[in-house]
């Protein structure tokens, strides 16, 4: 009993690390499970169903956390929600039905260039809130990489609006949320 006890506790911390990281910045969890999973030899299938799964429960909590403390721009929430659903079962079927090893680099490049994009436009121009645009097509786009790639809903999608401009602490308690 012990010993499974100090065989979990590394999963148990990273993940705690991981829910911490994405309660407060709105993304990581999905994308450092999946990857401590795989790394360890889990199939990408397999560690994208343990990973949602989880999420479930944490992103539940994350999302009451945030309308509590009214970070939820509710208009934003069902603009992103339906899209998002449909996104993230054709991801699924498409990660069920192909090797999710081939997505994982376009992803992973995608995500780079977005890290990239923010950095460079929080140091270049000051920050001004506006509603974002392209909102449902973002939803379907982050639900279906999520779920094929093991996670990214919350980068792609909080990356996103926040590169279109809209005010962060209310995308990351919307995009938790509406995850």
């Amino acid at each position: 009993m012990q010993s499974l006890f100090w065989e979990l506790l590394p999963f148990v911390l990273a993940g705690f690390a991981a829910q911490l990281i994405d309660g407060a910045l709105g993304m990581a969890f999905g994308v450092i499970s999946s990857t401590l999973l795989i790394s360890l030899g889990m199939p990408p299938a397999a560690a994208s169903a343990g990973v949602h799964t989880v999420e479930t429960f944490t992103t539940a909590v994350s999302g009451i956390s945030h309308i509590l403390h009214k970070n939820v721009n509710w208009k934003l929430f069902r603009r992103l929600a339906l899209p998002g659903i449909v996104g993230g079962v054709l991801g699924a079927y498409v990660l069920s039905n192909i090797d999710g090893q081939v997505v994982k680099p376009f992803v992973l490049a995608y995500l780079a260039s977005i890290g990239g994009l923010l950095v460079y436009r929080g140091i270049k121009y000051p920050p001004k809130s506006v509603d974002p645009k392209v909102v449902g097509p973002l939803g379907l786009v982050g639900g279906f990489l999520d779920a094929a790639g093991g996670g990214g809903w919350g980068p792609i999608v909080t990356g996103n609006l926040l590169i279109q401009g809209a005010d962060p602490r209310r995308v990351i308690g919307t995009v938790n949320t509406a995850e």
